[in-house]
């Protein structure tokens, strides 16, 4: 007992460094349960990937290739240490033979997209940057009828990583979301994405979404003091638009089974003694352009992306347009909000939807546009969807939950 009071004497006449012990332990009991906690969620997910590896395969196959896009610099330098050490030991045991590219500077993941070679699974390991990069490289090939047919796969290590809502569960732990991610492109479930070809003075650019993220914090500040600085930052713009186009039928992700020799034979000569009648060449028909002008304070357009795997009957890119009636505080207000979701809108925005769009801004309207991280000086433009252009690898957890959110 004498003890015990003579503890508590102890504590009562050095509060202040008995408070900052406290504090101390609390901070590092609380960082090595998180390192536990890491460590078991690594361990989980090697489990996983090991099976993929024991998987036996065929003598005339081959271990499938994937070629890695690694931006180090993304999540501030850190993607490098938490690819290496989340991501690429599953890649490894799960069989994958892995060529990491890294890159060194702004826009040269397009140009690396440029020299790739044949892959069985491209893998992005970045931001939001990274990926409209290698977007953006990738449709600029000649050959990229082929290539698009490569499926994506996204880790997300940067401190934006808008696409991973829609293809993963998300969680706090930064380990937790890059294993699930890593996992979804070994089980090989995937996703079509639509796509957004962008034309400005002849200079094409394809990318996702047509907005960049620069951290919540730098966006805010600039909304804020450009808000200030420029008001009233009322716009009128004329849009061209197309209707949208009839959404076809899905393609079936695997390929039917080779009918038997027998069917073969008898459809080729069913083929040859009664061949069928030639169809008539399709005339097309004009374009028909529908026009609106335009008096906004932001006009943003996106794809529906957020939820790939909802049925839709056409195939549509959607252009909002806020109203112009706004003051400085509401336009404030809404554009914080729109941090967490950039799709939001107000309930008195202009809503249009269109399978392709011309921008025109009145004669001697001055202003630019920021597409792909680079400006261009407000010329018109022709924004077209390209619907279901790239495939992307998705969870089966995440493609259940956006299925029971359309039903």
């Amino acid at each position: 007992m004498a003890r015990v009071v003579k503890m508590f004497r102890t504590l009562r006449n050095n509060w202040k460094k008995s408070t900052f012990a406290v504090c101390v332990l609390s901070y590092g009991g609380h960082w090595l349960y998180g390192v536990h906690g890491d460590s078991v969620l690594r361990r989980e997910a090697c489990l996983i990937a090991k099976e993929f590896g024991r998987q036996q395969i065929g003598p005339q196959e081959r271990l499938r290739k994937a070629t890695v896009i690694l931006n180090p610099s993304a999540c501030s330098g850190k993607a490098n240490k938490l690819f290496e050490k989340n991501a690429a030991p599953l890649l490894h045991l799960a069989g994958v033979e892995i060529t990491i590219v890294k890159t060194d500077y702004e826009g040269q993941a397009k140009k690396l997209m440029e020299l790739m070679e044949h892959t069985d699974i491209l893998v992005v390991a970045g931001g939001d940057g990274t990926l409209q990069e290698v977007v953006t490289g990738l449709l600029r090939r000649p050959d990229q009828d082929t290539v698009c047919n490569t499926p994506i796969g996204f880790i997300p290590l940067g401190s934006r990583n808008s696409l991973s809502p829609s293809l993963h569960l998300l969680s706090d732990n930064k380990v937790k979301d890059i294993t699930s991610a890593t996992l979804s492109i070994l089980k090989g479930e995937t996703v079509p994405l639509d796509v957004l070809q962008i034309k400005v003075r002849n200079c094409l650019k394809v990318i996702d979404i047509v907005y960049w993220y620069l951290g919540p914090l730098k966006t805010s500040a600039a909304h804020w003091f450009s808000t200030l600085r420029e008001w009233p930052l009322v716009r009128e713009v004329s849009v061209s638009y197309l209707a949208p186009s009839l959404r076809p039928p899905d393609l079936p992700t695997q390929k039917p089974p080779r009918p038997n020799l027998l069917h073969r034979i008898i459809r080729r000569l069913q083929n040859r003694w009664n061949p069928p009648a030639e169809e008539p060449p399709k005339v097309e028909e004009p374009e028909q352009w529908k026009e609106e002008h335009l008096s906004t304070l932001e006009l943003f357009i996106h794809t529906h992306n957020k939820n790939p795997v909802e049925r839709r009957i056409n195939d549509s890119l959607v252009i909002c347009a806020e109203p112009d009636n706004f003051t400085v505080g509401e336009y404030i207000t809404v554009g914080s909000k729109k941090e967490e979701d950039p799709t939001v809108f107000t309930k008195d925005s202009t809503r249009l939807e269109a399978s392709a769009c011309q921008l025109q801004l009145p004669e001697g309207s001055a202003g630019f546009y920021n597409i792909d991280n680079e400006e261009y000086e407000a010329m018109p433009v022709e924004v077209r969807l390209l619907p279901r252009k790239l495939r992307f690898f998705i969870s089966a957890e995440r493609r259940e939950q956006l299925l029971s959110l359309t039903q």
